[in-house]
């Protein structure tokens, strides 16, 4: 079994297309796929392309606040269709458009202009910082998307705006109502010690989340073993997912990630009851 369970499409805030995406995961071997854009599962219903070769584990990732703090959570084997995710995904959704328009106005103000008509040429359901940061680089405000956040998108930046998502226990509601699994993605990233960390799979676990990403592109062996140990103590799963966004970029790859580790394939994901009953 080859897997990759966090990746994104232009849905969100990808480069390439669902099909893309399939046939690279196809051509490097793997036996199953999760494309979690955030916010939308638009891209589920894009795939054109024959997927024999590959199982489509509907996916999802969401946008949630925990202690001030931005947490994403991946949802795997979600029903698209379920009226509790929809609704939270559509409100998810409603936030990101009003915050590019608060942007939008900002960089209006200071001289720039253009972003919404940009925006409406791309086919994501919403716009992210991510393709503000491109249209900065295309404007040549920025000579690249690392400078445009550092300068102008970053909490001190001069056109930030604070993004108004779900609690982190809503997020995790959706996704279960929906009947998926609720993971917390790329722990490591986030601005906290060990001690907030641990906190945060605390109370993650307490809402009804049941996994964390125990390796991704560019994880540190270390924080690839404390991941493993925090999610083992406290009887979760590991995930895994490249976190996959474009294929100009040369750290990252689907499917290319370091693996888990005999310990922690003891706890995988693909062991949790809903998987084997849906894969097995």
């Amino acid at each position: 079994m080859k897997v990759d369970l966090h990746c994104h499409s232009f849905f969100s805030d990808g480069k390439q297309s669902p099909d893309f995406l399939v046939n690279r995961a196809i051509e490097n071997g793997l036996t199953h796929l999760a494309i979690t854009d955030h916010d939308c599962t638009d891209g589920l219903d894009a795939i054109t392309v024959d997927t024999a070769e590959v199982s489509i584990v509907p996916g999802v990732e969401i946008s949630c606040h925990w202690n001030a703090q931005e947490i994403h959570v991946v949802g795997l084997l979600v029903d698209p269709a379920d009226d509790d995710l929809r609704r939270l995904l559509t409100a998810q959704q409603l936030s990101r458009r009003q915050r590019i328009q608060a942007i939008d106005a900002k960089m209006a103000a200071a001289g720039t202009v253009g972003l919404s008509a940009y925006l409406e040429g791309l086919p994501c359901v919403a716009g992210t910082r991510s393709h503000v940061a491109d249209f900065l680089v295309a404007q040549q405000v920025c000579k690249s998307r690392q400078k445009a956040f550092k300068t102008h998108l970053n909490k001190r930046g001069k056109i930030y705006v604070s993004a108004n998502w779900c609690d982190l226990a809503d997020g995790i509601a959706a996704i279960k109502a929906a009947g998926g699994i609720a993971i917390i993605a790329h722990p490591g990233r986030y601005a906290l010690n060990k001690t907030k960390l641990a906190m945060l799979v605390d109370d993650f676990k307490a809402a009804g989340g049941e996994a964390l990403e125990g390796t991704y592109s560019s994880i540190d062996p270390l924080m690839r073993k404390h991941l493993r140990d925090l999610a083992i103590a406290r009887s979760m799963y590991l995930s895994v997912g490249s976190d996959f966004h474009d294929a100009g970029a040369q750290w990252t790859d689907i499917g290319k990630f370091p693996v888990l580790d005999s310990i922690a394939l003891t706890s995988a994901i693909w062991l949790h009851p809903q998987w084997q009953a849906r894969y097995a």
